[in-house]
């Protein structure tokens, strides 16, 4: 079975936390679920983006080399979303959308989406709506749609805080169809509530 491509976006100083539960599930998934799924990395402003951790990343792809098709676009969050050498990125998000992929933004990235015009008819959430709003301007005119959610899914479209990478991931396994729920809620409890307290949810008798 070909393994589905879900390509993660990377820019300079970008926020490693925030896609590392998503990405980490994606390529360990079995086929037992039906699917496999691969990452692959999408350099920005270069070849080698480095994360605000110190992280530096040789991405599978730039701009310019993404492959035409993919099963999902994942914006990562971090410091330099706002700056005009993200601008080409839109067209990425668009090409996403026309295949009709699912395409998730986290943190800043959100914001990016926000500046680009790609939040104007879904719901959707972000760090800050006041932050959103000054940053896109007149791109953006949706603020009755702004959801003060960890994470929202509306349609292809996920949005998620910078705080909430584990209810990020949820969302997009949901949008992806990897999982049924149970298994998405197991993933989410077994990463949110930590190894103690989800033992003793579902494996009661084997906790002693």
């Amino acid at each position: 079975m070909d393994k589905k491509t879900i390509l993660f976006v990377l820019v300079d100083q970008f926020a490693d936390w925030e896609g590392a539960f998503l990405a980490a599930n994606l390529n360990d998934a079995e086929e037992g679920a039906g699917q496999t799924h691969e990452v692959k990395t999408v350099g920005v402003m270069s070849e080698y983006p480095r994360s605000i951790g110190g992280f530096t990343v040789k991405a599978d792809y730039t701009l310019d080399t993404v492959p035409e098709t993919f099963s999902g676009l994942v914006l990562i969050g971090g410091n330099t979303w706002r700056r005009p050498e993200a601008a080409p990125v839109a067209e990425l998000v668009a090409k996403a959308l026309r295949l009709k992929v699912p395409v998730g933004a986290i943190c800043d990235a959100t914001v990016f989406l926000g500046m680009h015009g790609f939040l104007n008819l879904v719901n959707h959430t972000s760090n800050f709506l006041r932050s959103l709003q000054e940053a896109a301007g007149d791109s953006y005119d949706n603020a009755k749609n702004y959801k003060n959610q960890d994470a929202v899914r509306d349609g292809l479209i996920v949005t998620a805080n910078g705080q909430s990478p584990v209810e990020f991931g949820r969302e997009m396994l949901r949008a992806l169809g990897l999982y049924d729920e149970n298994q998405i809620q197991m993933w989410y409890d077994f990463n949110k509530l930590g190894l103690t307290a989800a033992m003793a949810k579902y494996y009661p008798n084997e906790t002693d």
